[in-house]
């Protein structure tokens, strides 16, 4: 098993439309360094929910990888904000998973508290310029933040 951590704006797509949902494709990433995270993931791995452009920013639960890699359709749908011109059914340019809800925390761990967990500090979201949408976490690092939410 393998851990993550996936950013959303909670106004398109918040814990709790996963919850409601209980399963979504991670679909409309167009950063080919987050694609490539995803297309690493492999089913049953873990991933913190991350809300971003909120105030706090901060991580309110917990998914879980149920569909490996797939070509992410809105890439083909022209309707769609994420459509890309240069993307055909035969040569997919864009990737997604589809992730489970696992669990919300009972409280946001707020980005300002992740910074000043030791455990943390060589955190890719913590790194200066971190802006990815889908990130690596190491095992100690999921540890260290299951271990927040619960306080």
């Amino acid at each position: 098993m393998r851990y993550w951590l996936m950013k959303s704006e909670p106004e398109s797509f918040s814990i709790d439309d996963l919850k409601r949902l209980k399963r979504d494709a991670w679909s409309g990433v167009r950063n080919y360094q987050a694609r490539n995270f995803m297309m690493a993931m492999g089913v049953g791995d873990r991933a913190f929910f991350y809300h971003s452009s909120v105030v706090p920013p901060g991580i309110v639960g917990l998914a879980e990888v149920v569909a490996a890699a797939h070509p992410d359709d809105t890439q083909f749908d022209r309707k769609s904000p994420y459509f890309d011109p240069k993307a055909t059914k035969a040569k997919p340019i864009w990737e997604c998973v589809d992730v489970g809800y696992k669990e919300k925390f009972k409280r946001l761990i707020p980005l300002e508290e992740l910074r000043g967990v030791k455990a943390l500090k060589d955190m890719t979201l913590l790194r200066r310029g971190s802006r990815l949408s889908v990130q690596p976490v190491t095992r100690a690092e999921f540890d260290a933040i299951i271990r927040l939410s619960r306080i």
